[in-house]
């Protein structure tokens, strides 16, 4: 039980940086991101609110209150990553880690999830 639940934590809280930093990142360089998401073919109108949903999914995945928001959230992150790692495959700009490692971790922290809390 000890080993599961550092798993969960391990994987939770570098899923909670990664996604978190993201989420910064999309307010505080907006114009870089928007070069990014404009060579993926995503519209950069949606940057804004991804961030917002990014922010609000590792606070409620923290908090653990409410599990079918929980569930919203991990659903909503994993959506984000398997949709970030198709563009850049697609793309093939050599950015595809970054969204499997995410993934990778997302599915860790979910799997132990069930088993600890």
């Amino acid at each position: 039980m000890n080993l599961q639940k550092n798993l969960y934590w391990t994987a939770t809280v570098i899923l909670s940086l990664i996604t978190s930093v993201s989420g910064i990142m999309y307010f505080i360089r907006t114009e870089e991101i928007e070069m990014e998401f404009l060579s993926l073919g995503y519209p950069t109108h949606i940057i804004i609110p991804l961030g917002v949903a990014k922010i609000l999914a590792v606070i409620t995945i923290l908090r653990n209150r409410g599990q079918k928001l929980v569930e919203w959230a991990y659903a909503g992150l994993f959506f984000d990553f398997v949709l970030a790692a198709i563009a850049h495959w697609k793309a093939q700009d050599g950015d595809i880690g970054g969204a499997l490692l995410a993934l990778v971790v997302l599915l860790l922290s979910y799997y132990y999830k069930n088993k600890v809390r």
